[in-house]
């Protein structure tokens, strides 16, 4: 398999940074041009009342800390050519698959927090439903 295209999937998380160093590492023994994803969660902003803020407040903040994760990530290695950056709104699973099919990527890698099955099934995963739907192949990393 050629991995050309190598979209990383991030969020403030630690296992997001391990993710993020490994996929580095791999674009750069590849040759591989390599994407930061994040995505701006909006299935909650109804909940963003009991807060207090506007909504429009809210998701402009939002926003604003995507894009600053976005770049915090992009400048810590020097990587060429430059990572590219797309910021994404809506439910994170489907926009970073979305993310990997208008790239178009080869390859996704992101951290997962290694929870056990029962948590998964109660909480969810982000990780679960890239590796179904996602268009290519996945990497999940849990963080060392």
């Amino acid at each position: 398999m050629n991995f050309k295209r190598i979209l990383v999937a991030i969020d403030e998380s630690t296992f997001a940074a391990h993710a993020a160093d490994v996929a580095t590492d791999l674009a750069a023994q590849l040759g591989a041009e390599l994407a930061f994803v994040t995505v701006v969660d909006t299935s909650v902003m109804p909940y963003t009342g009991d807060s207090g803020m506007p909504v429009d407040e809210w998701l402009t903040m939002m926003r604003r800390e995507a894009k600053t994760l976005l770049y915090t990530f992009t400048s810590r290695r020097e990587v060429t050519p430059p990572p590219l950056q797309f910021l994404e709104e809506g439910k994170a699973a489907t926009k970073i698959v979305d993310a990997a099919r208008n790239w178009p990527a080869d390859l996704i890698v992101m951290g997962t927090h290694g929870r056990n099955a029962v948590a998964n099934v109660l909480v969810g995963s982000v990780a679960q439903g890239v590796l179904r739907h996602a268009p290519c192949p996945v990497m999940v990393l849990r963080a060392q």
